[in-house]
Parts: structure tokens; C-alpha cells; sequence
């Protein structure tokens, strides 16, 4: 049964929730996505505090549920799950808590290297992956999986194609399309004939290792399959985002192989030799996810990944040759690396520098703001189209700053839609505006009250400009600002 509605989630999400613990949940609150599709809710009081799902993709959901209780019957470090009912897409699972092995890096790092308590976290994380692949996969219904039971040279040749049509195709980076895929086959069936596979959960990152009470919890595996071990210790030491020095990645990496010797025996000169190509791969899929999402899609954390990348396909170029040929694809990747225009993608420009734009958040009810250069006014976006807040009683003494109102916004309507457009346009007339010398422009939102809709929307336009073009900007919430708040996004 499909379900359409935030509402109708929590309602049935608190039908299982009592039908399990024998109490109604008192709080079902909605959490922040992830980047999926699915949908989180923590449950409890007077009960105990769980996560509710809702999901409509049913193979996802089976595989999920078959695959934690596979993995928590052996002991692994995965969430329980408690109860669901699959026919309506929900089930509640553990609680694990919201702090992410990536979180706690990004808090506690002050330089370049790891802290010494995140360290030890990454070090425990990767004992315990060395116990999923081999004993997680002992006993597993590789059926269960809903994507494709084997990453083989299928699953690469997808994770290349998305390399080349939303990395390379929107870098404008000219390639022979056959010498291109024929590298592409020759590298994927090379990887394939990796000696040591098992169960390879797929998205192995420091945000997928979730920290409670300093130990870590591996989540999102729904998408796991047998394959070769090296991917998964790629995904977490090359995760761009974290940044792991090349000193620390050898140590994890030898802290990982010392666990894997104790289980099955490894040929550590093989491992390490299919552990480059494996690096290769993963960086490229990385590369078309961060050009669909970032370049594409226009999302900020994903541009401001890309540089990190590169630098770790650049350390990767340098690193020596693969056992297999594919000299088209290692041309078409120095190419990329020494391309000054992808080098600047996630960075802040300075072409936008002299530009002056002025963001502003105001009701609609008290009329548009003037333009304090004196030019006549600029872009000014209705929100009134966005489901507001306001209309709910849990939100209307808050406003578009905080957290609540910002998870309700982007998990029930089309802000993300709505913003992206805005982005465009003013984006290309701020960058008209640079190049012809002006020096300011107005950009203003309304919604009803200017209190919720309007001050999310300027708040991110003016992140955006800041980050993106390098823009000077002035913000103002009209409605806010005559109550005194602090006015810092």
C-alpha cells in the first residue's frame, strides 16, 4: 500500500510502534533526509525511543530488514530492527543516535590530521568491516539483495558510465568514446578476477558509521552485495570529505589487513596491488556522483567535495601503473587534473567579488522592500507557493532559522526545487553584473508573514552567493530584524 503523506507515515509508523512496545509513542518527529528517498521519524516516550522508516521501495525495505537481522544474529555493529510491516513500507529500528563518524571528525578536527579519539573510532570501524566482509557473508541469501547480488564487471561498467556522462560530458572534457570504454572494460574485467570477496557493503563512508558511545554502527547496507573486500576500505580512507592524510590511510589500511589475516589468508602484495585499482574505481563513481548532484543539481557540499577528489585522483596518477593498460582513460584523467577551469569547481571564485547583493527576507502584507542603491529593485521571489509552516502550531512561534521549521521545509515541500531556480538565475546575473562592472543587485523573498518561508529562502541564497561566486552580501529580514534577533545565517 503506497503511502503519500507525511501524516499518514506517522500514523502508521505509530501503529507498529504500539503494537510493538505496548504503549503509544507520545513523539514522532520527523528527521532530516540523507540523500535517499526514505523517510526517518524518532519514536518514544513513554516508551523506548526507536527510528521509524517509511520507504515505498519494498525490495529495498526487505533487503535491509534481512540483512540487519543477518548481521545482528552474528554480533555485527548494525542496527536492530525491532518490528515492520513491509506491506506498508515501515519498520523501527534501534536508535543509534545522530552523531556520524564524519561529524565527529569535522567537530574535533583542528589541522590536517585525524584526532587522536576519531582515530581510534576509524581503527575500530575497520576491524569491524574486516568481520562483516568475511563473517557477514557466511550464511547470506545473496538473493535477498534488491540492486544486483554481485558487484561484477555489470555494476562497474554502471559506476563508469556515470563517470563519464554527469563528470566528464559536463566538464567538457573531450574524449574518444571507444578508447574510453575499452579502458573501461579492460579495467572492469581486471577488477573482477580480485581474489578475496565477501560481503562489500557498497557505501562504506564516515557518514554511514554512526558513533555512540565511541563505538561505531554501520548503517545504509541495504544496497550491499558479494564483491571484492578493497572496495568498501576504498569508500572510507578516500572518502573526499574527510580528508585522511596519505600517512594515516597506510596506517588504517594495515589496521584493516591485520584483522583480515586473523579470519581468512591474505596475500598482502595482491590485496594492496587490486587495492589501487579499487581506489581508481570508487573515485570515479565519486566523481559522476558529485557532477550529477553538485554540477547538475546545483547542491553546495557536493561542488565543494570535487576538489578533494581530485586531489586524491591526482596522488592516485602519481602512484604508478595498474597491472592492466588503459592508457586512454589515464590520459583523459591528467587531462582533468591539470584542467584550471575544473580546478576552480567547489571553490570560491573571485570573478564576483565587486558585486554588492543585497538579500532580503519580507511579508508580503507590508509590501516589498526598497532598493537602498537607488536602482530600482531586482529579483524578488513569492514563496506563498511553499506549504508554510506557519499553519502548524508546533512552528509558529519559530521561524525559518530554526531547525525544526528548516527539516519541516525540506522534507515536505519543494524548497529544494524552488531554490535551485532562484540560484540560476541570479547566479547569471550576478556574474553579467561582474563582468560589466556594476556593483549591486537586490534579491528578495516574500512569503505571508516573512517570518518562516521567506527567511529560510534568503538565508540559503545568501550562503549560496557567498560560497558559490564569491559575492559580498548584505542580508536583512525585514519582519525579524524589528524584533531584535541576532541576524547571523
Amino acid at each position: 500500500m503506497t503511502v503519500t503523506t507525511v501524516d499518514e507515515m506517522r500514523s502508521r509508523l505509530g501503529v507498529l510502534y504500539q503494537n510493538w512496545a505496548g504503549k503509544r509513542a507520545a513523539d514522532i518527529l520527523l528527521l532530516p533526509k540523507a540523500g535517499s528517498d526514505r523517510h526517518y521519524f524518532r519514536l518514544g516516550k513513554p516508551g523506548p525511543t526507536v527510528v521509524g522508516v517509511y520507504n515505498s521501495d519494498h525490495k529495498e525495505n526487505e533487503a535491509f530488514v534481512y540483512f540487519s537481522r543477518h548481521f545482528h544474529g552474528l554480533g555485527l555493529p548494525v542496527p536492530q530492527v525491532f518490528a515492520h510491516d513491509l506491506e506498508n513500507g515501515i519498520y523501527i529500528q534501534e536508535d543509534l543516535g545522530d552523531l556520524p563518524l564524519l561529524g565527529m571528525l569535522e567537530a574535533q578536527r583542528t589541522d590536517g590530521n585525524l584526532p587522536r579519539s576519531v582515530l581510534e573510532v576509524y581503527e575500530k570501524s575497520l576491524r569491524q568491516l574486516a568481520l562483516l566482509h568475511i563473517r557477514g557473508h557466511e550464511g547470506l541469501d545473496y538473493g535477498k539483495c534488491f540492486a544486483r547480488p554481485t558487484f561484477d564487471t555489470q555494476s562497474m561498467a554502471w559506476d563508469l558510465a556515470y563517470f563519464k556522462y554527469y563528470f566528464l560530458k559536463l566538464a567538457k572534457v573531450h574524449f574518444d568514446e571507444q578508447l574510453l570504454e575499452d579502458d573501461f572494460v579492460s579495467l572492469a574485467r581486471y577488477l573482477d578476477t580480485a581474489p578475496l570477496k565477501g560481503f562489500m557493503h557498497r557505501d562504506f563512508q564516515a557518514r554511514n558509521i554512526m558513533v555512540r558511545d565511541h563505538e561505531p554502527f554501520f548503517i545504509d547496507f541495504q544496497g550491499g552485495r558479494f564483491g571484492a573486500v578493497q572496495y568498501d576500505l576504498a569508500s572510507l580512507l578516500y572518502q573526499a570529505k574527510a580528508g585522511i592524510p596519505a600517512q594515516t590511510r597506510e596506517h588504517l589500511l594495515n589496521v584493516y589487513l591485520e584483522a583480515l589475516k586473523k579470519l581468512v589468508p591474505v596475500d598482502e602484495s595482491v590485496f594492496k596491488e587490486y587495492f589501487r585499482g579499487f581506489v581508481l574505481i570508487r573515485t570515479l563513481q565519486v566523481l559522476g556522483a558529485y557532477g550529477f548532484r553538485g554540477l547538475y543539481e546545483g547542491r553546495r557540499h557536493f561542488l565543494e567535495s570535487i576538489p578533494a577528489a581530485l586531489d586524491n585522483l591526482r596522488e592516485w596518477l602519481g602512484s604508478g601503473p595498474l597491472p592492466v593498460a588503459i592508457p586512454h582513460l589515464r590520459q583523459i584523467l591528467q587531462q582533468v587534473v591539470e584542467d584550471k577551469n575544473v580546478a576552480k569547481w567547489g571553490q570560491k571564485p573571485e570573478k564576483a567579488g565587486g558585486v554588492t547583493v543585497t538579500v532580503s527576507s519580507f511579508s508580503f502584507k507590508e509590501g516589498i522592500p526598497t532598493d537602498p542603491s537607488g536602482n530600482g529593485g531586482g529579483f524578488v521571489f513569492d514563496c506563498r507557493g511553499i506549504l508554510n509552516p506557519g499553519r502548524f502550531p508546533t512552528y509558529k512561534s519559530q521561524t525559518g532559522r530554526d531547525k525544526p521549521v528548516i527539516d519541516f521545509l525540506l522534507q515536505n515541500t519543494q524548497v529544494e526545487d524552488f531554490l535551485r531556480h532562484a540560484f540560476a538565475m541570479v547566479e547569471a546575473t550576478v556574474e553579467d553584473y561582474a563582468r560589466r562592472g556594476f556593483t549591486h543587485l537586490m534579491v528578495s523573498f516574500g512569503c505571508t508573514g516573512g517570518q518562516h518561508r521567506s527567511v529560510f529562502c534568503a538565508d540559503q541564497m545568501a550562503h549560496h552567493l557567498k560560497d558559490k561566486l564569491g559575492a559580498q552580501v548584505v542580508l536583512n529580514h525585514v519582519v525579524q530584524d524589528r524584533k531584535n534577533w541576532r541576524n547571523e545565517p
